[in-house]
C-alpha cells in the first residue's frame, strides 16, 4: 500500500518564507512526476509546482521566481521551498504523485497526500 506523508505547513508572515515535505512510502520501483497543488477556500485545486524524474519542471505563473520544488528519488520525496509567501498563497497544499510504478506490476497510478494547510496572514 503506497501512503503519501506530508509536513511543514503552518501560519506565516507575509514575506516568510516555509518549506513543505512529502515523502512516499511502499513498495515503490519508480515515480514518474512528484509535485505541489494547492486549494484555497472557494477555488477549484491548482498546479504549483511539478517535477518529472529526469529533473524538468513546471511552475504556476504566480509562483514562479518565489518557490522551488526539488526531489530526492532515492528517498521517493518531493519538496517545496516558499519564500517571499503572499497572502494569496494561503491554501490547502496537496502532494501529487503520478506514473507511480508498484515493485512487480505494470500499472502506474496516481496518488494525492492528505493536504497541509499554510496560511499567510500578518
Amino acid at each position: 500500500q503506497v501512503q503519501l506523508v506530508e509536513s511543514g505547513g503552518g501560519l506565516v508572515q507575509p514575506g516568510g518564507s516555509l518549506r513543505l515535505s512529502c515523502a512516499a512510502s511502499g513498495s515503490i520501483f519508480s515515480i514518474y512526476v512528484m509535485g505541489w497543488y494547492r486549494q484555497a477556500p472557494g477555488k477549484q485545486r491548482e498546479l504549483v509546482a511539478a517535477m518529472i524524474s529526469d529533473g524538468s519542471t513546471n511552475y504556476a505563473d504566480s509562483v514562479k521566481g518565489r518557490f522551488t520544488i526539488s526531489r530526492d528519488n532515492a528517498k521517493n520525496a518531493v519538496y517545496l521551498q516558499m519564500n517571499s509567501l503572499k497572502p494569496e498563497d494561503t491554501a490547502v497544499y496537496y502532494c501529487n504523485v503520478e506514473g507511480l510504478v508498484v515493485a512487480g506490476s505494470p500499472l502506474t497510478s496516481t496518488f494525492w497526500g492528505q493536504g497541509t494547510q499554510v496560511t499567510v496572514s500578518s
